[in-house]
């Protein structure tokens, strides 16, 4: 009798320790599928829960769309012989006498190097005064100067050379191999050829974007877009700003992943597929493979398509669920995008907190076991 008893206490123990341990918060790593659910517009919460079919895919595959607008897009190239205030050139000057104007005793003909530019477009040379050089080609400043000293000095040959287009430049920062101030010459007038002038860039090219900054307009565009759409390797312009940056996009990765952060994007586009797999896919020991979830805050237009609805207004909170145990459950996942700033989260499989209940629960009878065991010896 007294052994029943004492069955019947550990059993009463038993059962009360177990709803004590359930009724406790135990450790996990966020939300499961239930309540995630419960939170949803259709059960009086905040937030749209959607499943993530064909359709949804297509109305939410938008992928940032960067590109030179027509204005940049229709600048022509910039002509390799025209001068332009800045520029430094090179004269030679040959004089049809023995002792002639600018020529040393001996000698026919003068060079005058490194002659600069000034801001207002002049140059000065000898006997021939001020004279406008920007705007001119080489071949047309040569006949200004021989037009000018023809007057005193018979028969003056002049061979004008552009040294340098220091008038025509641009700056170069950001993730380039030679950040600096380039000079617009015959091989660097369009934006991949001076990229490539600069150094290259120092980021993977997959995330590598490049922006360019010409008086009040900037535009934007994928490095990869520019290899693949000549129509975008814009011609330059004296003072344009080429700025080379890596994606800042990110998303969060939370819950049975292989890791929990934010992740930045290693591509243009990103699956959801692709998004699990870089944070080392699911977790095999805790994971739901039915509740992966993707939240963000989706743009009202999105929201109206994905709902068949036309009354949303700013800023919607969606939760789209992926099946991955559907039979087109990882397709889905493949096709489905994910944007920047998007928490792709997994939910642990219900027969975890299983485990740890019954973790929780072996822990105390355990030590009980051995208790006893010390006290009956």
């Amino acid at each position: 009798m007294k052994v029943s008893a004492s069955r019947g206490a550990r059993a009463a123990a038993l059962i009360v320790l177990v709803v004590t341990v359930a009724a406790c918060a135990l450790p996990r790593s966020g939300p499961n599928k239930r309540e995630i659910f419960s939170g949803s517009v259709q059960r009086q919460g905040d937030a749209f829960v959607i499943e993530v079919n064909d359709y949804v895919t297509r109305a939410t595959a938008v992928v940032p769309a960067l590109g030179f607008s027509e204005a940049f897009q229709r600048a022509g190239v910039v002509g390799s012989d025209t001068i332009n205030a800045g520029d430094t050139l090179g004269l030679t000057i040959w004089e049809n006498v023995d002792d002639g104007l600018l020529a040393n005793q001996g000698a026919n003909a003068t060079q005058l190097t490194e002659v600069q530019v000034d801001g207002a477009g002049f140059i000065f040379v000898p006997y021939a005064g001020r004279i406008k050089a920007s705007g001119n080609s080489p071949e047309a400043l040569r006949q200004i100067i021989t037009e000018k000293l023809d007057a005193q000095t018979p028969d003056p040959q002049v061979m004008v050379t552009r040294l340098a287009g220091n008038g025509s430049t641009v700056s170069v920062l950001g993730a380039i191999g030679g950040q600096g101030v380039y000079a617009i010459e015959r091989p660097t007038r369009t934006l991949s050829s001076m990229i490539a002038r600069a150094g290259g860039v120092t980021v993977i090219p997959e995330v590598a974007r490049i922006t360019v900054k010409r008086g009040g307009q900037t535009g934007s565009i994928w490095l990869r877009d520019l290899y693949d759409n000549p129509r975008m390797d814009i011609a330059l312009r004296s003072g344009d700003v080429i700025l080379v940056e890596q994606d800042t996009r990110a998303f969060t990765a939370l819950g049975a992943t292989g890791a929990q952060a934010r992740v930045p994007f290693e591509t243009k586009a990103l699956s959801a597929l692709e998004a699990i797999a870089t944070v080392g896919g699911l977790n095999s020991q805790l994971a739901d493979p039915t509740g992966v979830f993707v939240l963000r805050n989706e743009p009202a237009e999105i929201a109206n398509i994905v709902l068949g609805r036309n009354d949303l207004v700013g800023a919607q909170r969606m939760v789209y669920v992926l099946d991955l145990t559907e039979p087109n459950g990882m397709f889905m996942a493949r096709d489905f995008v994910i944007r920047d700033g998007d928490t792709v989260y997994v939910t642990e499989a219900p027969y975890v907190q299983w485990q740890k209940t019954l973790a929780a629960l072996m822990g105390p009878l355990q030590t009980v076991n051995t208790l006893n065991t010390l006290a009956g010896n």
